[in-house]
């Protein structure tokens, strides 16, 4: 059995990561304390069918001129800024749950997409947008032969 020496603070960091842990478990990455409360991260659903990759985002209240979408180096980037559109200083808010500001979000784009052909489309405050994959992606269905 080997003594260690116990160092208070050392405790407390490893006590503030754990729980770090803990919460990120439990409530997602996005659920920190520490983070700026007005950041926005859209919600997205990504499915695969036998064509395709299919990535759903929820990005209301945005017009699509403002939303940037980028594929580069095998790497999908989404991002904008949404804007308060109201200037009104004399409005006494008494809830405010509404975010506002720069959104981005990346995805490592799988092998076999078709950088060519990716199509996106915006349509009641969800933008969707279609990876097709290669013919050569595709699965293949081999016949098997009676002899």
């Amino acid at each position: 059995m080997t003594l260690v020496k116990w160092m208070p603070r050392r405790a407390m960091i490893n006590w503030h990561s754990d729980i770090d842990r803990w919460m990120d478990t439990f409530f997602g990455s996005d659920f920190r304390l520490n983070e700026n409360i007005s950041t926005i991260r859209p919600m997205v659903n990504v499915e695969e069918t036998e064509n395709e990759f299919i990535i759903s985002a929820e990005i209301p209240g945005m017009d699509k001129k403002e939303i940037n979408i980028v594929a580069n180096n095998g790497m999908l980037s989404i991002s904008g800024e949404k804007k308060d559109e109201s200037e009104t200083k004399e409005k006494n808010y008494h809830q405010i749950e509404r975010r506002y500001g720069k959104f981005e979000r990346s995805f490592v784009l799988p092998e076999g997409v078709d950088h060519e052909k990716i199509e996106a489309s915006y349509k009641n405050g969800v933008l969707t947008l279609s990876l097709p994959k290669m013919e050569e992606a595709k699965p293949k269905q081999i016949e098997v032969k009676v002899k």
